[in-house]
């Protein structure tokens, strides 16, 4: 059984719902993250979460594209969000330079929050990062000075050296519907030599829904097509790689039970 580690259930209309998550099963996907992209959603995303114990869980936090959208939280504030039942991790925070909805400085103050909240919550952060590897590296740097603590980049996109350096430190790298782009010939590379203990797979449903559903929304049902394709890339069966992402996952996200 698989785990889609990352997408976003509150874009799906309620109606809907039921048959995305019964595709999803159909497709054995035994759960999935629906992940945070403001604080304003804990209240929505810990109902999905209680309202589909065991297969849906939840983050809190707030995404770069929505950092300078208010007052940066303080990690105190984020922490006791992250203390709902069914909150599993923290984010997706980080640093996005390629659209660059918020200023700079107001991501990296969010994204030094959100880690500062990881570590006192004692659950993973989820990081976004695009266009941005030297300073979010940076950032882990000088953050983990004062620390441990878990972390995930995710829907990885961005270069080798982020990846080994992640890796190095303790954290996990997802993959998602990108891995299957025919363009991403740089990125299979990276997923293919990554230590098989620290990769995850995911959707970011709606977005990037993989070969060969891509152009259609996406939905965590498709997260089979990305975990096939880095099963090959690997040389290991699907089955098996199911399992193995699915330990992973349950190693970083110690509270998704």
């Amino acid at each position: 059984m698989l785990i889609d580690s990352h997408c976003h259930l509150d874009y799906f209309e309620a109606a809907e719902l039921t048959d995305v998550l019964e595709r999803a099963r159909a497709a054995g996907v035994r759960g999935m993250v629906t992940i945070s992209t403001r604080l304003a959603q804990a209240a929505t995303l810990t109902w999905l979460a209680a309202a589909h114990p065991g297969v849906v869980w939840a983050t809190v936090g707030t995404h770069p594209h929505s950092a300078g959208e208010t007052e940066v939280a303080a990690p105190e504030t984020i922490a006791a969000l992250a203390r709902a039942p069914g909150v599993v991790g923290i984010g997706e925070s980080g640093l996005d330079y390629f659209y660059e909805h918020s200023p700079r400085e107001a991501q990296q103050q969010s994204f030094r929050a959100h880690i500062r909240a990881a570590r006192l919550a004692d659950v993973p952060l989820v990081i976004h990062t695009r266009d941005a590897d030297e300073d979010t590296a940076r950032i882990l740097r000088e953050e983990r000075a004062d620390g441990p603590f878990a972390f995930l980049l995710h829907c990885f996109s961005s270069g080798r050296a982020l990846a080994e350096e992640a890796v190095a430190n303790g954290g996990y790298v997802s993959f998602s519907g990108i891995l299957t782009f025919p363009k991403s010939n740089e990125l299979r590379e990276i997923a293919r030599d990554l230590p098989a203990d620290r990769l995850l797979v995911e959707t970011d449903a709606p977005f990037l829904a993989p070969v060969p559903h891509r152009g259609r929304r996406n939905e965590p049902s498709y997260v089979a097509h990305t975990a096939a394709r880095l099963a090959e890339l690997r040389g290991v069966s699907a089955e098996a790689w199911a399992e193995q992402t699915t330990v992973n996952f349950h190693r970083l996200f110690r509270r998704a039970l």
